[in-house]
């Protein structure tokens, strides 16, 4: 296996797919020659040339509403938004028609697109490059949401995401693209060389979408987190002592409704965690899933842990990250509940 960045892992599913299937473009915002502002898409547009990788204007809306045109008519475009901050002018095409291709027609076409974003925190960008807004789109029917959390996932899922023929938003955690870190304000990252999750397969291979992993078996409480949150969730049951076990959801729609249960069913508690806000966040329909299906087993009240109800802040992204001691916190508070 080699070893790689979660970049890389997404810029070697990217050319897998490229190299094995002349319908897949890539585009968007400085994706050609720049490579991308995160350098993903960097040498594609030399081995595969400008009519398989090429740049767009600044301009959202075009670029999701001629990749729903090439998907609907047969090509299977991978586009990049710069930022996930960004694709809200290209909302109305992802919501209502990139998602609704198949439902509309009957059946008759298909809407085989990926959108790529960098997403969360990690760069200090605040606002208006630092959010995270899946839920938006898990609330939107007729769309696929993954959210990796190391390279051997990302190149496996988007992969699978290419292949779909369905719309697929893949969002990045930037603050993972070069390697895990400790989840504290020194921000001390591990590098994905010296991780085992940043050790990938070379070629073709897939990760299925809708389909959970155990990142950390436990038995007094199970942590449901995704992308960033993979890690601090992971460092909190560490240094808590909490016999925590910890869930990396990896595909938000469709979600993995059997390990969640099975998980929640046996521990009896539950925490969950991510970074966008609270309020109408994606932790709001996973506690609706653990409370519909596991009521009678729960020993303690659902908890989240999540950002704050406030806008990104620039300077003090540390402050409103969830982090280990936070997390930590919950964990025991719900063993004491």
């Amino acid at each position: 296996m080699a070893r790689m960045t979660m970049i890389e892992a997404v810029r070697d599913a990217m050319d897998v797919k490229m190299g094995q299937d002349s319908r897949v473009v890539v585009f968007g915002e400085d994706v050609g020659y720049f490579g991308g502002v995160f350098r993903c898409t960097q040498g594609l547009q030399a081995k595969y040339g400008k009519t398989r990788c090429f740049d767009t204007p600044i301009a959202e809306g075009g670029i999701v509403g001629v990749a729903v045109g090439m998907a609907t008519y047969g090509l299977r475009p991978c586009v990049e938004i710069q930022f996930a901050d960004y694709v809200f002018p290209a909302y109305d095409q992802i919501t209502q028609e990139a998602a609704r291709m198949r439902y509309r027609s009957a059946g008759q076409f298909t809407c085989p697109m990926v959108i790529r974003m960098p997403t969360g925190g990690g760069i200090f960008g605040g606002q208006t490059h630092s959010q995270s807004p899946e839920a938006c789109f898990t609330h939107s029917t007729g769309l696929k949401v993954v959210i990796p959390s190391n390279p051997y996932d990302a190149k496996g899922l988007l992969i699978s995401a290419i292949e779909d023929d369905d719309p697929v938003i893949f969002l990045e955690p930037k603050r993972l693209y070069n390697g895990p870190f400790d989840g504290h304000h020194d921000q001390k990252v591990v590098p994905w060389s010296a991780h085992e999750l940043g050790e990938v397969p070379e070629g073709h291979y897939t990760v299925p979408l809708g389909k959970a992993v155990v990142r950390r078996p436990g038995q007094a409480v199970t942590v449901l987190a995704y992308g960033t949150m993979v890690h601090v969730a992971l460092a909190a049951a560490a240094e808590s002592g909490i016999d925590a076990e910890v869930i990396d959801l990896r595909t938000l729609v469709p979600i993995d409704y059997e390990t969640i249960e099975t998980s929640v069913a046996k521990t009896g508690r539950c925490v969950i965690v991510h970074e966008a806000t609270q309020t109408s966040g994606f932790g709001a329909e996973l506690s609706a899933i653990v409370q519909e299906a596991c009521f009678w087993h729960l020993e303690a009240p659902i908890t989240r842990v999540a950002g704050y109800d406030t806008p990104y802040p620039y300077a003090q992204e540390w402050l409103y990250f969830p982090g280990p001691d936070r997390v930590a916190q919950a964990l025991r508070d719900v063993m004491e509940g």
